[in-house]
């Protein structure tokens, strides 16, 4: 089943491009979903146990969130992300690390409470920091987790920079460029890391 896993792959690449070059319509939206909802097909398949299908429908419903996004709006596309988010957090919890130093643990509480936090400050929306404090439990939950911090704890931290930058154009960066450029590739990335460190690791065992 590897060929999905490069399907998603060049389907959330190509995406950024598509979008540049103004994709519109069913297209567009078809496009968009297709990277992480084949990601999660992929784990799908890989999935042995009840956490494997837990993965899986995390990916999922970040696939059904970027679909969303375009055809019902921000709101309703935020609460399939946040569900997504407690999903994985039940999943990363119940795969806590045994032991973890103090600064493992430091970076994890960072994570928890300054993403709502410059969430509140980049938007000043209590919506937008209601939901951050989900995304921000999420990458905490990651980081203490027995998967390898440094590919799926960093494809959740890449979440939540790309939704800080998502956020940032409602303030400091309105009108610029640099979401445009980085949302995108922040997003998918993460979402790649986190379906291909999370099916090798459950696969491990």
């Amino acid at each position: 089943m590897r060929w999905i896993w490069w399907a998603a792959i060049v389907a959330g690449a190509s995406y950024f491009f598509a979008d540049k070059l103004g994709a519109e319509g069913a297209v567009s939206v078809i496009w968009k979903g297709a990277g992480v909802g084949m990601l999660a097909v992929w784990a799908a398949t890989q999935a042995r146990a009840f956490d494997g299908w837990l993965l899986a429908a995390v990916l999922a419903l970040g696939a059904l969130g970027d679909v969303l996004l375009e055809t019902a709006g921000l709101t309703v596309g935020a609460a399939a992300f946040l569900a997504g988010h407690i999903v994985a957090i039940g999943l990363y919890l119940h795969n806590r690390r045994p032991e973890r130093s103090g600064s493992q643990t430091a970076f994890a509480a960072a994570l928890l409470v300054g993403t709502p936090v410059i969430s509140w400050l980049l938007s000043r929306d209590a919506g937008v920091a209601l939901y951050a404090t989900g995304l921000g439990a999420m990458a905490a939950a990651a980081w203490i987790s027995r998967f390898p911090r440094y590919r799926l704890g960093l494809g959740a931290v890449l979440f939540v920079i790309s939704d800080l930058l998502i956020f940032s154009r409602m303030g400091p960066l309105a009108g610029s460029v640099i979401p445009d450029l980085l949302v995108w590739p922040t997003y998918f990335g993460g979402q790649a890391l986190i379906a291909t460190a999370g099916v090798k690791a459950l696969r491990a065992g």
